[in-house]
């Protein structure tokens, strides 16, 4: 699962923190139904896609508020090739894997 600490709410009992809300795409991951042919993609992901004719691994760097460069960093690839790949229709299947890893979800859920 990806830390996007900015997204969880944290609900107080007493003045303690008692339960965090996460967004549910990363509930599914941690509860194992994320995987193949159940990989699910939020709303806003696809929103964001839909109304910029962004592909999904823009969608999902901006969705998590991340750069293309940390992005370009975690997966292994410059930020030259990370930004050709956010503005194609195909990017290959390894380097998939790699951004997906860098993301923390799935190649399903970066795939049309």
């Amino acid at each position: 699962m990806s830390a996007h600490t900015d997204k969880v709410q944290i609900i107080k009992q007493n003045g303690v923190p008692a339960f965090a809300v996460i967004p549910y795409a990363d509930y599914l991951v941690l509860t194992g139904q994320g995987g193949a042919g159940e990989a699910t993609i939020p709303h806003e992901v696809v929103g964001l896609a839909i109304k910029n004719g962004w592909n999904l691994v823009k969608a999902w760097r901006k969705y998590l508020s991340i750069s293309q460069k940390e992005l370009a960093a975690r997966a292994g690839v410059s930020q030259p090739a990370l930004s050709q790949m956010e503005n194609s229709d195909n990017p290959r299947s390894a380097t998939l894997e790699k951004l997906a890893e860098a993301l923390g979800v799935s190649v399903y859920q970066l795939t049309d």
